[in-house]
């Protein structure tokens, strides 16, 4: 049973939320504040935070930036205002997925659910895929250069696993929401280039370049040819 650290500082958000998670099967853990949420990390045993940017103190982003510092733990943001600025840098510095308030429970669980599928993975007879030193293991979730292992979130993992999967092919912005997010699920195409953009940097600092290429006027591709999956 997938437990989820719930954080937000308005009790009724918490508890629609908590209801809404709890039956779809989901076990559900609580935190009023950054303060509290950071608590309940290190304790372990959580599997996805649902974590609203607007707190007092400590905001959900400086919650992510310090988790993201130890952990590619899935976090999927919860923001109060349609505000493509907040939701932007909430991907940059590492979220999964956000959910704009007021939000339908319904979509939110349905998102958590498409996270923790990626999260978990699933079974592949071909759990390796390669481009050059470049190497992700399905099986194991992990991505390494050179055997220098690469932190990616879920959804990074399978928007990299898709480009590595088919080496020739170049993907829309639309194939690649949909590997990773999950059909009929609307995502911005900005939400897309925020995780290509996060991505290259994590690649870039490890010493791959120029894995990913862009194709202007239809998506994206695996720039080196090669990869043998």
């Amino acid at each position: 049973m997938p437990r989820i650290l719930v954080v937000d500082d308005e009790p009724h958000i918490r508890d629609v939320i908590c209801f809404a998670l709890e039956r779809a099967g989901m076990a559900t853990t609580t935190a009023r504040n950054g303060g509290e949420a950071m608590m309940a990390f290190r304790k372990g045993g959580i599997d996805l935070i649902v974590l609203d940017i607007g707190m007092p103190d400590m905001d959900g982003l400086e919650v992510c930036r310090q988790i993201r510092a130890l952990s590619a733990l899935p976090i999927l943001f919860l923001s109060a205002r349609d505000d493509e600025i907040d939701r932007i840098l909430g991907l940059e510095i590492g979220g999964d997925d956000y959910v704009t308030k007021p939000f339908s429970p319904r979509e939110l669980v349905a998102r958590v659910k498409a996270i923790l599928k990626r999260s978990h993975g699933s079974i592949s007879p071909k759990n390796a895929l390669s481009c050059g030193s470049l190497r992700l293991d399905r099986a194991g979730r992990a991505v390494s250069f050179n055997s220098l292992a690469i932190a990616f979130t879920a959804l990074e993992f399978a928007i990299l696993e898709t480009l590595l999967a088919r080496p020739e092919r170049v993907f829309s912005r639309e194939q690649l929401m949909e590997a990773a997010y999950g059909a009929h699920t609307y995502v911005a195409d900005r939400t897309i280039d925020s995780h290509i953009r996060n991505i290259r940097a994590k690649l870039t600092a490890a010493g791959a370049t120029g894995i990913i290429a862009t194709v202007h006027g239809i998506g994206f591709k695996l720039a080196q040819t090669g990869a043998q999956p």
